[in-house]
């Protein structure tokens, strides 16, 4: 049955144990500026913690591909257990109960490392393992079960828990999820990856992560990742003040979020399946680049011909979480555009995910305030565009081989 539906079984545990780290990691995520917030944090500095932690979150990503490659997948995903364990130590005990932000800043960055180091290491040993013709399921099952721990099961869990143990002991039982998480993604879980697939640890070896950017199809790639999260990262920083215009409470609002992020983890699996069947490119070009494109206008035009209607909203942006899924097949891909160096090739796509938390923001800030939601829309349905447009040539070197003799023999 899990071969059917494109759940790798000689993963399994690996699976399980990515979804119960990740509910460790977002227990905070959905209340920990307000609550710093309402202790007397300023906003600014509470929005520094999160940009520090965003940064490290960023270079964990990038690193996680040259880490598998060079020390295995248990050992660079172990590294990422260590770090969120001491992080999660000194933020909790010192950093929260004193609120002294210069404890906070580098115990939140430390713990911010952890998290990308697993779960991403764990995305590229995915991309060793898993059959050819089954890998964007398998990537599909991976943002299903991150998602899942992350963005729902967490925030959740919080939502029960903080108001019976208070926010810190809540903090506390996060490191529980992430030891059984460790547990069962590296001891439980038994499969192998080829041992011709790890190099020995060098400085070469992780300035790969860097120069492999020379390479154009790479570098194209990361512009198609980075691409990918503009909207995820970006609405949520001005659409509710877009639609309060229309009456939509802060309540609504996150109600509707949330039900993006809960059909985006279907989506995920449907479209990691779709991709197997449709192709790769296919799906990112069209569900990922030109449907989503499409969804964010309709976005910014439901509330001026509907006004304040929750159900109507609610559906057209659920099309988000549908339209976010359709670059799953994306981290099937990436690693085939370079087979001599898979590490540094996925350590690049992981470098896109964290670019995004940046630029998305970046943009809201120089065009929102001055110009307004549509602009801000707008620009991000042009970037969804180009993302469609520069898709197709995502070509691995067999392909383009084929490309060029094929068109040696035209010519």
């Amino acid at each position: 049955m899990l071969d059917k539906i494109g759940l790798p079984r000689n993963l399994i545990w690996g699976y399980i144990g990515l979804m119960f780290f990740m509910i460790g990691d977002g227990i905070e995520q959905a209340w920990i500026v307000p609550y710093l917030v309402e202790e007397g944090i300023s906003v600014t500095n509470s929005s520094l913690l999160i940009t520090v932690y965003g940064v490290s979150v960023t270079i964990a990503a990038w690193l996680s591909g040259v880490f598998v490659q060079t020390l295995g997948p248990r050992k660079a995903m172990l590294v990422g257990s260590i770090t969120f364990l001491i992080g999660s130590i000194g933020f909790i005990g010192i950093g929260m109960t004193t609120l002294n932000l210069g404890v906070m800043l580098p115990f939140y960055a430390i713990r911010g490392f952890g998290y990308p180091m697993f779960a991403y290491s764990f995305l590229v040993w995915i991309n060793y393992s898993a059959p050819l013709d089954r890998r964007s399921s398998a990537a599909g099952w991976f943002w299903f079960m991150f998602s899942l721990g992350l963005s729902v099961l967490g925030p959740f869990y919080a939502s029960f828990t903080i108001p019976v143990m208070g926010h810190i002991n809540v903090l506390w039982t996060g490191i529980i999820f992430t030891v059984v998480g460790t547990i069962l993604a590296i001891i439980v879980n038994k499969d192998k990856i080829p041992a011709s697939e790890i190099t020995q640890f060098s400085l070469g070896e992780l300035m790969k992560a860097i120069t492999i950017l020379k390479r154009p199809i790479i570098a194209l790639g990361l512009v198609v990742k980075t691409i990918n999260g503009f909207a995820q990262y970006g609405l949520l920083l001005f659409l509710p003040l877009y639609l309060a215009d229309f009456g939509y409470s802060t309540t609504e609002w996150l109600r509707m979020w949330s039900t993006v992020f809960t059909v985006a983890i279907f989506a995920n699996v449907i479209f990691g399946f779709l991709g197997d069947k449709w192709g790769w490119r296919n799906t990112i070009r069209w569900v990922g680049g030109f449907f989503y494109a499409f969804v964010l206008i309709l976005v910014y035009f439901t509330p001026q011909f509907v006004g304040h209607n929750y159900f109507v909203m609610t559906a057209v942006l659920s099309l988000c979480g549908v339209a976010m899924a359709g670059y799953v097949p994306l981290s099937a891909l990436f690693p085939l555009l370079a087979p001599d160096n898979k590490g540094a090739a996925m350590s690049i796509l992981n470098l896109g995910a964290g670019l995004s938390t940046f630029i998305a923001p970046g943009i809201v800030a120089l065009f929102f305030q001055p110009f307004g939601a549509g602009t801000v829309i707008f620009i991000y349905a042009g970037f969804y565009v180009l993302s469609a447009i520069l898709t197709p040539f995502l070509r691995t070197p067999e392909e383009q081989l084929e490309q060029r003799s094929g068109l040696s023999r035209t010519g």
